[in-house]
């Protein structure tokens, strides 16, 4: 009887093993970019809607107030009223910390709760600033952008109310976006021409809204729906992003402080304009340079997210022509803007 003959099960070789992991390494390698490109698209989604967020309870904040929350607000005259740091009667104290814009929009935002531990009180000296405690960990969800990963533990914000093209004054002898703010028609020299609006001082410190150029500063100007009515608000840049890693008063307190927080950014620095130096070497690097770290910056690649006056989230790229950005983030140049 003719024995009954085994069919054996032939193994890999190790030419062919090695094949098929390259394969699989190969389908990683492509597979990868698509799912980090996915992810980005939600996160910049999810950042877009935090913005929407914020458009709406501005808005719902000026309903209520009958203007815009003030972009920060600190310092408290003999009298116990409010006024800008430059105004007469004020007592100059840069620590009196009154709140910036992301405290009085929290009831607006669903943030009722977080409100009413602070309990600012614009007669109370310092009053924000004596909460710090309850304000240090995490700050609310939609107080951070998911692309920027920079230390999440901490009080920091990824949104900055519009200074517009406000001067900046720089460090380290460096002031390379300077003359964006210095128009032909300031009265101070070079500049750029038709611009609409005129000379204002650095970091828009005043309390007067007559030299405010975007619609928040630290020092409290009064803004009203109506202070768009040159440009109207789909044409003026409410709040947008920037990266705290390089902008030094981002990290400066925590988002509620009047003189840091997410107080604000202006136009006159291009967007996503990179200031992550450590130090003046190079000077137009640094992150302690305001004339470069007091910008607009993401982590999105070509540009970052901004919501404007009328409440709409605009993805504006950072090759947008720079004096189409100005007229953006100017409320009241009363010039034509450009599509971008």
């Amino acid at each position: 009887m003719l024995p009954i003959p085994v069919h054996r099960r032939k193994a890999f070789t190790l030419i062919e093993l090695l094949v098929v992991i390259a394969i699989i390494a190969i389908l990683i390698g492509l597979l990868l970019p698509a799912v980090q490109k996915v992810r980005e698209a939600a996160a910049r989604a999810k950042c877009s809607n935090n913005l929407k967020q914020f458009g709406i309870g501005l808005h719902s904040y000026h309903d209520v107030n009958n203007r815009f929350p003030p972009g920060g607000q600190g310092g408290v005259s003999a009298d116990g009223q409010l006024r800008g740091l430059d105004q007469p009667g004020n007592s100059g104290q840069w620590d009196s910390d009154q709140g910036s814009w992301l405290v009085y929009v929290l009831p607006y935002v669903e943030q009722d709760a977080l409100y009413k531990q602070i309990n600012p009180q614009q007669n109370v000296f310092n009053s924000v600033g004596s909460k710090a405690g309850i304000l240090s960990g995490k700050p609310p969800p939609i107080w951070r952008c998911p692309s920027d990963d920079y230390e999440l533990d901490r009080p920091w914000t990824n949104y900055a109310g519009c200074l517009g093209p406000q001067c900046l004054a720089g460090q380290c002898g460096s002031e390379p976006n300077q003359v964006w703010c210095q128009p032909e028609n300031s009265g101070v020299g070079g500049g750029v021409a038709n611009m609409g609006y005129t000379w204002s001082p650095d970091h828009g410190n005043s309390g007067s809204a007559t030299y405010i150029r975007g619609m928040f500063n630290r020092q409290g100007a009064v803004m009203l729906m109506s202070s768009m009515s040159g440009d109207g608000t789909s044409n003026t840049l409410l709040v947008g992003e920037t990266l705290p890693a390089q902008h030094d008063h981002f990290t400066n307190v925590g988002w509620w402080h009047f003189n840091g927080g997410g107080v604000g950014a202006g136009t006159i620095v291009p967007i996503n304009y990179r200031s992550d130096g450590q130090s003046c070497s190079p000077p137009d690097r640094y992150r302690g340079n305001w004339n470069v770290a007091w910008g607009f910056k993401s982590k999105h690649t070509g540009g970052a997210n901004f919501v404007l006056g009328d409440a709409s989230v605009r993805f504006i790229s950072q090759t947008i022509d720079h004096r189409t950005y100005q007229l953006l983030g100017c409320r009241n140049d009363g010039q034509a803007v450009p599509n971008y």
